[in-house]
């Protein structure tokens, strides 16, 4: 089978033992660094990829794309999330009351943000009753003051379904015996879990309910959720969506709320990925130093070659493809255990929390409780292609060093 000569000696050269054993491990060095390099590049982006993935399913699940308040309560809600629902880019709608204040239970406070809702309406622009531990949504009923609470509040004070909860509003109401707080109590309908920071700081009851806490009349609401085909065009949508009404309204999006995480998200994807392509440049550029140390190594070759006619392009090609042949299989080898490893990491680091009995990534600091991981074959070839072509590039110089041997000066003492 014909070969060209470049490729055929650079072949050999590859598999060939040479003299110098210590050519053989830098050579050996480099490819193991191109490997260790492309493999925890798409390790790193994977599981940047996985946050950037969560955040968008789990967290802009549960909080509202945007929504439209009004500076007044909103007496005929039907009406506005019908109109608002013509928009091209809203997929649904839902109303909605907001409460702030703390839970109490046996002596334990916790900061609690209450959104009263329509349980029949918040499935079309939330996730949380795919995410229901305990009870459902519909056990919230208007008038019977139910609630429905996260897995970590729920843990922390130790309350199950049918258990009492005492909501305490920032409210001070004045009796002949003098200024109290505003109470009142809830009984826990059900549990929810979304592996996120929402567990511990969301809880959820009727809307009726939330009305009557907020002394207006049935029926009204404070402002109406939008659930967005696409999430990302939040701002520009709820601007469109307040302009085309007549009443009172301003809007709110998701980018002012958890915008800054998504962008933190986004930014530690960029910086971590240039960081780390300098381990794949450094372990790429190790190509010049074995290959200056393989031409010094094979100056009477070179003389030979160059003897018997070849060119100072063939010369130049031999080395060329020796160079390549380290960065194409370091790369390879990479490409294949990063793979692996992106799509096994989250079993691998659960069984590693099980197995230590600890748990890496908490819910009470961090956003998810678990190491999410997301392969994009984009950025597969993105990693594998700036491996080759630094590889690449790193074997031009010491090439162009053994096409420029003369070979009298070769084997002058040989």
């Amino acid at each position: 089978m014909f070969r060209p000569l470049p490729f055929f000696i650079g072949l050999r050269y590859t598999r060939a033992k040479r003299r110098n054993h210590f050519i053989s491990f830098i050579s050996l060095i480099s490819m193991l660094g191109l490997t260790l390099g492309v493999l925890v590049m798409i390790l790193v982006l994977s599981v940047m990829n996985g946050f950037d993935r969560e955040l968008r399913t789990r967290i802009l699940g549960m909080v509202p794309h945007a929504t439209i308040n009004g500076y007044q309560p909103i007496e005929d809600w039907r009406s506005l999330a019908s109109k608002l629902e013509e928009h091209p880019q809203v997929e649904s709608a839902a109303p909605f009351i907001q409460l702030q204040g703390m839970l109490t239970h046996d002596g334990g406070v916790a900061p609690v943000l209450v959104s009263g809702i329509i349980p029949e309406a918040e499935q079309r622009v939330s996730i949380i009753g795919e995410h229901m531990e305990e009870g459902t949504l519909e056990d919230l009923a208007d008038g019977e003051f139910g609630i429905v609470i996260g897995e970590l509040t729920a843990n922390r004070f130790g309350v199950r379904p049918g258990d009492k909860l005492t909501f305490v509003l920032p409210e001070a109401s004045v009796t002949p015996a003098g200024v109290f707080p505003r109470l009142k109590r809830f009984e826990v309908k059900g549990i929810f879990k979304v592996g996120a920071e929402l567990d511990g700081s969301l809880a959820i009851i009727h809307a009726g309910d939330a009305a009557r806490l907020s002394r207006w009349p049935s029926g009204q609401m404070e402002g109406v959720r939008v659930k967005l085909h696409d999430l990302f065009q939040a701002p520009t949508v709820s601007w469109e969506l307040v302009s085309g009404l007549s009443g009172d309204y301003y809007a709110q999006d998701w980018t002012r709320s958890h915008g800054n995480l998504f962008a933190a998200i986004r930014m530690e994807k960029t910086m971590i990925g240039l960081l780390l392509l300098l381990i794949v440049a450094v372990a790429a550029f190790n190509i010049i130093s074995t290959l200056v140390m393989v031409v010094t190594d094979k100056k009477a070759d070179i003389a030979i070659l160059r003897t018997l006619g070849a060119s100072p392009g063939t010369i130049m090609g031999i080395f060329m493809v020796q160079g390549s042949v380290i960065g194409v299989v370091g790369t390879l080898v990479g490409g294949i255990l990063g793979v692996l490893a992106a799509l096994n990491v989250s079993a691998l680091v659960a069984g590693l929390e099980k197995l230590l009995g600890m748990q890496f990534l908490s819910s009470d600091v961090y956003f998810i409780s678990y190491l999410p991981s997301q392969l994009i074959w984009s950025d597969v070839v993105l990693i594998c292609s700036a491996a080759l072509g630094m590889s690449f590039l790193a074997t031009l110089y010491p090439a162009w060093r053994a096409s420029r041997t003369e070979p009298a000066e070769a084997l002058r003492y040989d």
